[in-house]
């Protein structure tokens, strides 16, 4: 797609601003069980800093996550990210060998799953998760993710008092998100980016 994954002001630094910040500190403090769905999981970026962030907090997490493309372990090896946290290299391991649709404990308190489909295809639960991280590619290069229909869905999958987290602020996206029921607010953004969007159900 001719896209680069990483942030070029940081990918760490705009993770954890857009991701972290803006949506799991948002909420977690609230939470003794937070139950999150990332679309567009990639390098599994945003999946260790929320393991790295629920160490300090008495939160359980249940965190799935869905990617239809996952990366080869020659490109995900070269990653420098577990480097940045106690016990990353191990952790980042367990993320991206495990297998699809099987719930795995990376630790006590933080389980994991992991679906190799693509978001407009995926069954999901109804009135289940608290939060989620929409990452996948810009509305540009798959506009078909970026849908009224995939945000019905994911509305419909979303808890009472939950929060999504995106890192697009397009006009066509708000106005999708707001058609299905979001209330959505746009954010300062990180470093490169001057906003970012939450929306809550």
């Amino acid at each position: 797609m001719d896209e680069s994954f990483h942030s070029k002001y940081g990918a760490v630094a705009e993770s954890y601003h857009i991701y972290i910040t803006a949506g799991f500190n948002f909420i977690s403090d609230e939470r003794k069980e937070v139950n999150i769905l990332e679309v567009g999981f990639g390098t599994g970026l945003n999946a260790l800093l929320t393991y790295q962030e629920s160490l300090s907090h008495n939160t359980v997490i249940n965190y799935h996550a869905i990617e239809p493309y996952p990366l080869k372990s020659k490109i995900y090896s070269q990653l420098n990210y577990p480097d940045l946290i106690k016990n990353g290299h191990e952790i980042f391991k367990k993320f991206h060998q495990c297998d699809e649709n099987q719930e795995i404990t990376i630790v006590d308190g933080f389980n994991f799953i992991k679906s190799f489909e693509e978001i407009q295809e995926i069954n999901l639960r109804d009135n289940f998760y608290d939060l989620v991280y929409f990452d996948a590619f810009n509305p540009d290069l798959e506009p078909e993710i970026w849908t009224e229909a995939v945000f019905k869905k994911i509305f419909k999958a979303m808890a009472a008092d939950s929060v999504l987290v995106t890192y697009s602020t397009k006009g066509d996206v708000r106005r999708a998100m707001k058609s299905v029921g979001f209330i959505v607010e746009k954010l300062p953004g990180p470093k490169g980016k001057r906003e970012i969007c939450r929306a809550f159900k």
